[in-house]
């Protein structure tokens, strides 16, 4: 609070030199890719751009710092890649990026090429290095990309909305088969340990069983006890969705059918999840929360991650991003429950 107007006046202009200072902004993409990182990328570039900033484009994320592979990009860099899945300034993960030494040749790098802000796109690990660039003295802005929709300060990560209707389309698929053959099915999706996308395609797709590794009991018995009921019902297949932290679905399937005398087949859907054209809602959110992240690093921000919670685009302190926990709702794993009896 400012205690007269002459502090509050003075508060304000040390504001608007702050925000002067920043004169050109990096972005990278780091960790895995999801759809949806070159919407960001594009409008980052754009907002900048239009803000009379330069803008760098770090390649290889991490790495592309510490070995100084950085572009200038302008409007026609990111002409035509709205609809595109992956990232155009590809990705990766870095262990020297890990180290004291690494970090610090990063920070030269963005000084060598005057880069005062900082973009990252990508997950809790991306995070974790704009935190250390940060402490370096780069100005850093968080995106939240990652299609496994585990990131605590937001009910929603780029790339998750593509990713889970790609997986649903994949099964539609696979349960047609799945019913000619009268079999059970075991398909694996991913989101690394956390359920998100093996809890909505198990929704989506009406599977009768959903293993979560937020809420999986490991009793096979139980699963193979309600094949053997759906069957006695007449149900002609068996649809189970299995996350990618739980795993081990070959194995799983051999154990099922020899169990019931039931055909049982494991299909690991795997990357096919991270790539492909976004959706409408993947475009519309990551180049909202692009344009934010240019906007926080124009006011002087630092160390933040933009975020969607409750309906609006937000943004936290990376540090206390990173201390928040999530869970899978209740009521939705409640009702994932009833309605697949």
């Amino acid at each position: 609070m400012c205690i007269s107007l002459d502090v509050c006046k003075r508060q304000a202009g040390m504001e608007i030199n702050m925000a002067k200072e920043i004169k050109t902004i990096g972005v990278l993409t780091s960790g895995g890719d999801a759809p949806g990182m070159n919407p960001a990328i594009r409008a980052v570039v754009r907002t900048a751009l239009a803000k009379g900033l330069k803008v760098k484009g770090i390649l290889k994320g991490y790495n592309g710092l510490i070995s100084d592979e950085i572009i200038d990009m302008d409007r026609h860099s990111v002409s035509d890649i709205i609809q595109r899945g992956g990232t155009i300034l590809y990705t990766a993960r870095s262990m020297e990026f890990m180290t004291q030494e690494g970090q610090e040749k990063a920070a030269d790098t963005c000084r060598r090429h005057g880069i005062d802000g900082i973009v990252v796109i990508g997950g809790d690990g991306s995070f974790r290095g704009a935190q250390k660039l940060a402490a370096q003295g780069i100005n850093t802005i968080g995106l939240p990309g990652t299609i496994d929709l585990d990131i605590a300060c937001t009910d929603y990560t780029i790339g998750f909305d593509t990713a889970v209707n790609t997986a649903m389309e994949a099964i539609d698929k696979v349960r047609d088969t799945s019913t000619s053959h009268e079999r059970c099915s075991i398909i694996e999706v991913m989101g690394r340990n956390a359920g998100y996308i093996a809890l909505w395609c198990g929704i989506a797709n009406g599977a009768e069983d959903i293993l979560l590794p937020e809420r999986y009991n490991n009793d096979e018995q139980e699963l193979i006890n309600h094949i053997i009921e759906g069957r006695k019902k007449g149900k002609k297949h068996h649809l189970i969705i299995n996350a990618e932290g739980i795993g081990h679905s070959t194995g799983m399937a051999r154990r099922i059918e020899a169990a019931t005398g039931i055909e049982t087949r494991a299909t690991i859907l795997g990357y096919m999840q991270r790539g492909g054209s976004p959706t409408c809602k993947d475009r519309v959110y990551a180049s909202v929360m692009g344009a934010k992240a240019v906007d926080l690093l124009c006011e002087g921000k630092s160390n933040r991650v933009v975020a969607y919670k409750n309906g609006q685009f937000v943004d936290y302190d990376i540090d206390e991003a990173l201390a928040m926990t999530k869970d899978i709702d209740d009521y939705e794993f409640m009702v994932s429950l009833m309605i697949s009896k």
